[in-house]
């Protein structure tokens, strides 16, 4: 495995284990929905890790990385509001509780900086493949 394609297949580690964390263990998820959202938080637990599944099989393959790694930033903007919730939900519990629902919060960005650096990588990564192609057919 080459250097470049550490960050892209970590990224779809990561998706794929939080996907499967909204089936293997919902509760925690569904509290943290916000209310304001309509439906079950159920639902939005179940549809949020299946687009976590969904973005990390893109991610995994070259041929939709750019695109899926698109995607997964803005899933992890979108679902920082349920960051937000849990902080706010959590700032009465015990210190080690409510250290984890606060560093959740700045830890958004480092993931959507790392998802739009995957796209990029992705982009020039076939850019590259393009120009070697082409020359091998001169």
């Amino acid at each position: 495995m080459s250097r470049s394609d550490r960050p892209p297949l970590l990224l779809a580690g990561l998706l794929a284990v939080a996907g499967t964390a909204h089936f293997a263990a919902p509760r925690p998820f569904d509290s943290i929905v916000p209310r304001s959202l309509p439906g079950s938080p159920r639902t939005w637990t179940r549809a949020s890790g299946a687009a976590e599944l969904a973005l990390a099989a893109g991610v995994a393959l070259p041929r939709t990385r750019r695109v899926a790694a698109l995607a997964a930033a803005a899933f992890f903007v979108g679902v920082f509001p349920a960051n937000v919730k849990m902080a706010v939900d959590w700032r009465h519990r015990p210190a080690p509780y409510r250290a984890a629902a606060l560093g959740r919060l700045p830890l958004q960005l480092p993931l959507v900086l790392w998802a739009r650096g995957v796209a990029r990588n992705a982009g020039n990564a076939r850019n590259i493949r393009n120009v070697k192609n082409a020359e091998g057919r001169s």
